[in-house]
């Protein structure tokens, strides 16, 4: 190998394949917005009118969850820490299965928007505000990392212009959102995985062809003890082990997939429960493939830089540019690749953002907006979506500025989507499993899985964990011949404050508090949010008599829904909604107002109830 590596740039080309992929976004919006001129209802835009099947909703689950933190965060880390992240597929599978057998029953049989309307049928409405209002801090800032992570790792190795790719990768998906509601929203996903899988594919092909193939490129992994899959110490301090992966990966994700809105908007949006379920058991293979191609190009990095890191030998300022570097580096020699990666790594932007936008403003407009503007027609309500697609669309970015003081990438958005989605989860299985909880129970458990989630999770963003908890593998420099080979010094443009969060306090003493409980591995931040709102939850549900409370078992899961998985044969009972005529009908919940679900029985009669 070269030792003073001469790093490619960005050509003509490169930019015409990233433009093109927006482009191409960008149609499909108003595709859907010409076509769809019969999302006339809120629900269409919000919903897909409910007509949806399996394999565009499984694809769009799958480019929804893999963002560009999977693009650049995932090599990275396994270049730095090993492929133990690889056990992820375990928890993913655990997840998957989980969402589909648990969550999706209860949300499917009730046929909801949004499942904070869960919350309030479950408990009451203070309990949904709460859920709602914590989701879209969550979302929000989860956005804004997703938005502001690739623009920065591609400004500091392609020089684009930082805030111009921020700014641009917030409008394209305000404008796509806006326009087309969710049926856009799924088909450029299902665009974007495509994107993403081809990208991967060009680095790992011609990573092989370059390292003189594949098992090259695992054996330098193993001499460089890159392949340390089976890491079963059970301290819950050390940052990855199969323990922390397994158990705190599983909770982490059920949060995303189980109770989210992003992601649980989709699955509803199926024609049956059968097509929904389904579409959770598709997108598990894609999370696979995709996860598999991410630890190769880690491996293939390592494989690459082994004897010359290119971080520690100041070519890159920050690890999560790795990824971009190898691009240019193995690609230069095919233009317009390296812009096919760039199209990826932003790709999983795009979808993820994008099925923010569309969720929050689900959520807002059936949670904020119904119960306080009742007689409103479901025109306007529609054009209320759009305007709040646009309002979540300038937020997003804005929350980018404060991401850029967040630590490294797949752990800094793995701890938001612990601290504030454990806790979330914790009230969603207190109302399906626990029929005792009640809503004051539900209401300080939620508060006691926040404290608990929070203390843990701040601390450790202002006391970061010692190294020996986090255990990074050694990287060498010796093989650089320093002076970097175009000439071009790469730590000239926006500082990167990734290695280490901006919220750090230093040169303090450590007390056993830092040492231990701020030490506690990232993973765990959601089990411990999760498991404190159950336990206070139905601690003060038993006190505050829970048992005594009439509950309609729909809000259940039952014998039934675990049972139905064997009627798939028989016609599924689908919910299917019309618009009711009289005014009023003295329910209980706004936001179901109107609202006349319908169960078609064998007979073919209809048995309609109202609630």
């Amino acid at each position: 190998m070269d030792r003073s590596r001469r790093i490619g740039t960005f050509v003509v080309w490169d930019y015409v394949v990233f433009a093109g992929m927006l482009l191409i976004s960008a149609v499909i919006g108003i595709y859907y917005a010409f076509a769809g001129r019969s999302q006339q209802t809120s629900k269409d835009f919000l919903m897909g009118g409910r007509r949806m099947t399996a394999v565009p909703v499984a694809l769009s689950l799958t480019a929804s969850f893999m963002s560009a933190v999977t693009v650049l965060g995932t090599p990275t880390e396994v270049y730095r820490f090993g492929a133990i992240v690889s056990l992820f597929g375990l928890a993913y599978l655990l997840v998957v299965v989980i969402s589909a057998e648990v969550y999706l029953p209860v949300f499917y049989k009730l046929g909801i928007t949004s499942t904070y309307e869960y919350l309030e049928l479950r408990f009451n409405k203070y309990v949904r505000l709460c859920g709602t209002i914590i989701y879209i801090i969550q979302t929000v800032l989860y956005t804004g990392i997703v938005i502001y992570a690739p623009a920065l790792a591609l400004n500091q190795v392609t020089g684009f212009d930082l805030w111009g790719a921020v700014v641009a990768t917030g409008v394209v998906c305000t404008f796509y959102c806006t326009l087309g509601g969710l049926k856009a929203v799924i088909w450029t996903d299902v665009f974007q995985v495509v994107i993403m899988l081809a990208g991967f594919l060009c680095v790992i092909i011609q990573a092989s062809v370059i390292q003189g193939g594949i098992s090259t490129i695992v054996n330098d992994a193993y001499n460089g003890g890159r392949l340390n899959f089976w890491n079963f110490d059970p301290n819950p301090l050390q940052r990855h082990t199969f323990w922390s992966i397994v158990i705190g990966g599983t909770f982490t994700w059920t949060s995303l997939y189980g109770v989210n809105q992003s992601q649980v908007q989709r699955y509803i949006s199926c024609k049956n429960r059968f097509q929904a379920k389904l579409s959770l058991y598709i997108n598990l293979l894609g999370l696979w493939v995709i996860l598999v191609c991410a630890v190769l190009c880690g491996l293939a990095l390592y494989s690459r830089y082994q004897d010359c890191d290119p971080w520690m030998n100041k070519e890159v300022s920050a690890p999560d540019q790795l990824m971009p570097y190898l691009v240019l580096d193995i690609l230069q020699d095919y233009p317009g690749l390296p812009g096919l990666f760039v199209a990826c790594a932003y790709s999983g932007t795009l979808s993820t953002v994008s099925s923010s936008i569309n969720a929050l403003a689900a959520v807002t407009v059936e949670d904020l907006v119904k119960p306080h503007l009742r007689s409103v027609s479901e025109r306007a309500l529609s054009w209320i979506s759009q305007g709040m697609s646009v309002l979540f669309g300038i937020l997003c970015i804005a929350m980018a500025a404060l991401a850029s003081l967040m630590g490294a990438l797949l752990q800094a958005a793995l701890s938001i989507i612990g601290m504030i989605g454990g806790p979330l989860l914790g009230l969603f299985s207190l109302g399906i499993l626990v029929p005792f909880a009640n809503s004051t129970g539900a209401l300080i458990g939620l508060l006691a899985g926040f404290g608990a989630s929070f203390w843990v999770g701040i601390g450790a963003q202002l006391y970061p964990p010692l190294p020996e908890r986090s255990m990074p593998l050694p990287l060498e420099t010796n093989g650089c011949n320093n002076g970097t080979g175009n000439g071009t010094n790469w730590m000239t443009t926006t500082e990167m404050p990734f290695s280490t969060s901006a919220f750090q306090v230093h040169n303090v003493e450590r007390t056993p508090l830092m040492d231990n409980w701020y030490s506690l591995s990232y993973l765990y931040f959601s089990t411990l949010g999760t498991l404190v709102t159950l336990f206070v939850g139905m601690l003060i549900s038993l006190l505050t008599g829970g048992r005594k409370q009439n509950l309609d078992r729909k809000f259940l899961l039952t014998k039934e829904d675990v049972l139905s998985n064997f009627d798939i044969f028989k016609k599924d009972r689908v919910l299917s909604y019309k618009s009711h005529p009289i005014e009023d009908g003295g329910t209980d919940n706004p936001a179901f107002n109107h609202i006349e679900l319908n169960f078609t029985d064998q007979s073919g009669k209809i048995n309609g109830t109202h609630l």
